[in-house]
């Protein structure tokens, strides 16, 4: 259906252009730290204080493993930039794992939300040693 304004029809708004969509900022995180997740070479996500805290959290009842941990966005209407904190294994090449995570990361977060990323940053907070012990151990107990 179209309309006339001042005796000039109008082109018709098709439905999926009336409105606006948002994404908040822990939606991004999410996917991005899911993502970078998913890379090999990345131990665990956030600084060890964060990771230290979170793992209280997980263990209190009805409380969930955040995979937004080490994961910070900046959500504008058409534009995301990301920060990212990482532990990587031992052994690999940083460079190689901070390059595959920022392409994930960029990819997971386009494909899913249309933002455009504009940066992806990383940091690296530290390496897991092979003969370190979890900081946060599988509970026993089910």
């Amino acid at each position: 259906m179209s309309e006339t304004v001042s005796g000039k029809e109008t082109v018709p708004t098709a439905p999926a252009d009336r409105g606006r969509t948002t994404i908040a900022d822990g939606v991004v995180e999410k996917i991005a730290g899911l993502a970078a997740r998913d890379v090999l070479g990345v131990h665990a996500m956030g600084s060890g204080l964060s990771r230290t805290f979170g793992a209280v959290r997980d263990r209190v009842p009805g409380g969930s493993r955040s995979v937004a941990r080490g994961v910070k966005a900046e959500v504008g209407e058409v534009q995301t930039a990301l920060d990212l904190e990482i532990v990587v294994d031992y052994g690999v090449a940083i460079a190689d794992v901070a390059r595959s995570v920022r392409e994930n990361v960029i990819a997971a977060v386009e494909r899913m939300t249309g933002l455009e990323v504009v940066e992806v940053n990383i940091a690296v907070s530290d390496v897991k040693l092979p003969d370190e012990e979890e900081e946060e151990p599988e509970p026993r107990l089910q």
